[in-house]
């Protein structure tokens, strides 16, 4: 199914642009285009789509305004001539943001993370749960599940640490995290912890030994994962 979308800009030759770029891919499906934000915003108010193309530097509504007074929110793939408005649009869980002039290579990055990005929502991707999609440092990060080796919270924000890289943090519960994660493959040990179960080398009094050397105590209320970790072990 095509992702819907509409676009947003007050500048004609932008409009234009992007029209002629969503046009070249068949995953988008591009229902309506609009030169000022008023009329956009109207639309939006009445009809849903997947994807917002909009402009942010607008005379009459700036694109953040606009994005921030949606209740129901499409993603967004912020467009314009200012990179200083970078970080306003990453806060409101932007897609991407694409600096004019708009190239037709850059274009095609952000809307490959639309696609994937919906695919993972909608649950379409052939491989459900093979990638985590949260933001972290005002950007979209998408992160192969099979990286994952733990998960720690830290009061409202998570890190997680990866194989081969640095760890991640986001704003995310880890209820949520663990609700979009693969259930045979991960676990909740403790309170603060979730754990990759293919990461665990041993266990000794309560302890786990992670494939990083790292040690991490399973709690009261989770030390059913030792048992049953001990018989997938002796399968």
């Amino acid at each position: 199914m095509a992702i819907t979308c509409i676009a947003i800009d007050d500048e004609p030759p932008a409009l234009i642009l992007l029209t002629q770029y969503i046009a070249q891919f068949a995953q988008l499906q591009l229902v309506h285009t609009f030169s000022d934000a008023i009329s956009g915003s109207e639309y939006l108010r009445n009809n849903q789509v997947n994807l917002l193309f909009v402009d942010i530097n607008m005379p009459d509504i700036t694109g953040l305004d606009l994005v921030k007074s949606l209740q129901n929110k499409p993603m967004i793939i912020f467009t314009t001539a200012y990179k200083k408005f970078a970080v306003d649009g990453f806060e409101l869980d932007a897609i991407d943001y694409l600096l004019k002039p708009i190239s037709i290579e850059r274009f095609t990055k952000a809307v490959n993370k639309a696609v994937e990005y919906h695919q993972f929502k909608t649950g379409s991707s052939p491989l459900p749960n093979e990638n985590l999609f949260v933001y972290s440092e005002y950007k979209m990060v998408k992160i192969a599940t099979a990286d994952i080796i733990y998960i720690e919270s830290l009061e409202d924000y998570i890190r997680i640490h990866v194989n081969n890289g640095l760890p991640v943090m986001t704003l995310m519960t880890m209820k949520k995290v663990l609700d979009n994660l693969p259930a045979t493959k991960f676990s909740r040990i403790h309170r603060s912890y979730i754990v990759a179960n293919n990461a665990v080398k041993s266990i000794h009094n309560r302890k786990l030994t992670l494939s990083n050397a790292k040690e991490l105590p399973v709690s009261e209320s989770y030390l059913d994962f030792i048992e049953n970790w001990k018989k997938q072990t002796l399968q």
